[in-house]
């Protein structure tokens, strides 16, 4: 299937889940990732859950803290 990541085409297989996704993009931090699919928000306890299609958008983000 064909998928967009971090705003890259990807060709990944079918029935991929969320943390398998993490786990082959090799994502930094996977412990403090925040996940969109299709612009909602993926809860952390659904990645083992939660499957891609054909055509999904996902996007890994990290908040960061700081200022003065």
């Amino acid at each position: 299937m064909k998928i967009t990541v971090s705003g890259k085409k990807k060709e990944h297989s079918e029935g991929l889940t969320v943390k398998q996704l993490i786990e082959a993009e090799d994502v930094e931090n996977p412990l403090y990732v925040t996940v969109t699919l299709n612009d909602e928000f993926v809860n952390s306890e659904d990645f083992d859950k939660t499957v891609i299609n054909d055509g999904d958008n996902i996007e890994f983000l990290y908040f960061m803290g700081g200022g003065c």
